[in-house]
């Protein structure tokens, strides 16, 4: 018996009510039947009959139709893979740092110790069969250096996988299995998707519950990528409460049509378990990126070349816009299609070939969609004026993204709660700041404060104030002080890899920049 098992008994045991004891309730609940105590059975409410309960029963045989429709398409993936050396590298180094001094040699560290081979790593996640011949869509950190692939599936037979391709932008990659008449689920069209829909999630949590499916609702769409460390990722995420925990990686999130309308893929959660917000991959991306792997075994996104992110309500009026939609334009690479087709900082894109553009995240996905080559035109706002750009798309690829920057300053801003400085030589070479980049660098941000609120961080380097230029922290002070009392204040902000427009409420009175 089991350790679970026994411990269960052991506690049975210590509630056990001696034959005695239990007689005597029973028959003390004989002689009180019908005084008041205990109830004659027949005196119990009648059953609630299939008329009463007809919405809940047919919700129930609804979901069941749509599990056993789906269920079978559901496929566990177990994983082998090796470790890099770089990964390898990093964690030796963060060990051997934790060591007190001296203790490094007896734990394998130092000179003359021969470095660890690369470690070996088991792990489990979830799939979808997209076709009868055997091709799987899973996550890309599913599958991320795997050596051995094992699928398994609904039906229990284990067969060898092979990545046909991956896909690092959109974490998504698809396994192939050799195997014929699979069962497979419809795709289904994320772009119709509303808050408030019915979706069910399948797949393994914690990589023992096989076959799982758990329901709710959409709670969101469009949401952005929160873990993203790259900015130029697309989010559109579409957020659930259907559960999702470790394991259902990769697993199908479908509708009340058991049709495929995303790809679980990640929680947030402060203890690794489902807390109520799992995010899947829209199907709108996956069918997209799943087609491109198994026609050509990799994918090519259109690129701009920019840093684009939402308009909102507290920064419409910045760029003259009557409402928050739209996409800003934070940051322009040099050289990049968007370049060389004259856009600028401080754009708004409000169309993609004619159709509007929304937030951030839906250009970002529209573009992403394209291939190299295609010609779009955006429909643009500048300075609230209305124009036309026409850009050629190139290839992303990973190098593309822009180089980040760092700080310095003495100057004290009491009315965002901020001290800037201006940006020297040894700062670009410290902080990696690249020659293009201009403007001032956050030194101290104070607790509490408007730029606290706002999310500045000692580090951050300010481009603009309001739309103007700074370069200097004597000109950041001005363009401070010349903003009204009481009105908010716009900033574009480096920091971890791009651009941002932040958006600051200023204390109130007369206080320095």
């Amino acid at each position: 018996m089991s350790v679970t098992t026994n411990e269960l008994v052991k506690r049975s045991k210590k509630i056990a009510i001696p034959a005695a004891i239990a007689g005597a309730f029973a028959l003390g609940a004989a002689m009180f039947v019908g005084h008041g105590g205990v109830h004659a059975a027949a005196d119990a409410p009648p059953p609630l009959t299939s008329q009463n309960v007809s919405a809940l029963t047919a919700l129930d045989q609804a979901m069941e139709a749509v599990a056993a429709r789906v269920t079978p398409a559901v496929v566990n993936i177990e994983v082998t893979s090796r470790s890099t050396e770089q990964e390898d590298a990093q964690n030796q180094q963060g060990m051997q740092q934790a060591l007190p001094p001296g203790f490094a040699q007896f734990f394998g560290f130092g000179p003359g110790v021969q470095p660890q081979q690369p470690q070996i790593e088991h792990g489990i996640g979830s799939g979808v069969i997209i076709s009868p011949d055997g091709y799987i869509v899973t996550n890309n950190h599913v599958v991320k250096g795997a050596t051995q692939i094992k699928v398994t599936l609904h039906d229990r037979r284990v067969l060898n996988g092979h990545v046909v391709g991956v896909d690092k932008l959109t974490d998504l990659a698809v396994v192939k299995v050799d195997a014929t008449d699979l069962p497979t689920i419809a795709w289904g069209d994320s772009t119709k998707l509303e808050p408030g829909q019915t979706v069910l999630a399948f797949g393994s949590p914690f990589g023992y519950f096989r076959f799982s499916v758990t329901r709710g609702i959409v709670s969101a769409v469009d949401r952005p990528n929160p873990y993203s460390d790259d900015a130029r990722k697309p989010g559109g995420y579409i957020q659930t409460d259907a559960a999702i925990n470790p394991g259902n990686s990769g697993g199908p999130l479908v509708d009340a049509y058991g049709q495929l309308v995303g790809i679980n893929t990640f929680i947030i959660s402060d203890n690794g378990s489902f807390a109520g917000a799992g995010f899947a991959i829209p199907s709108q991306i996956v069918h997209s990126v799943a087609d491109q792997i198994i026609k050509n075994g990799k994918v090519e996104h259109g690129y701009l070349g920019i840093s684009i992110e939402s308009v909102t309500p507290a920064n419409a009026h910045f760029f003259d816009l009557k409402d928050a939609s739209g996409a800003v334009v934070s940051q322009v690479t040099p050289g990049a299609p968007a370049s060389r087709a004259g856009l600028r900082t401080g754009d708004v894109i409000t169309e993609l070939d004619g159709q509007k553009v929304i937030t951030s995240s839906d250009l970002q996905v529209r573009v992403m969609e394209l291939t190299p080559g295609t010609e779009v035109k955006l429909g643009v706002l500048r300075n609230g004026s209305p124009m036309t750009v026409n850009v050629t798309l190139g290839q992303f690829h990973g190098n593309n993204a822009v180089e980040t920057s760092d700080n310095d300053g003495n100057s004290p801003s009491g009315k965002l709660g901020m001290t800037v400085g201006d940006l020297t030589p040894p700062q670009r070479e410290q902080f990696n700041v690249p020659d293009q980049v201009h403007g001032v660098v956050v030194q101290n941000v104070q607790p509490g404060s408007p730029a606290d609120n706002a999310g500045i961080q000692s580090g951050n380097i300010i481009l603009e104030v309001n739309r103007q230029t700074v370069t200097s922290a004597n000109q950041f002070v001005n363009e401070v002080h010349q903003s009204p009392a009481g009105k908010d204040v716009l900033l574009l902000v480096w920091s971890q890899g791009g651009a941002s427009f932040v958006t600051l409420q200023p204390n109130s009175g007369n206080q320095n920049g």
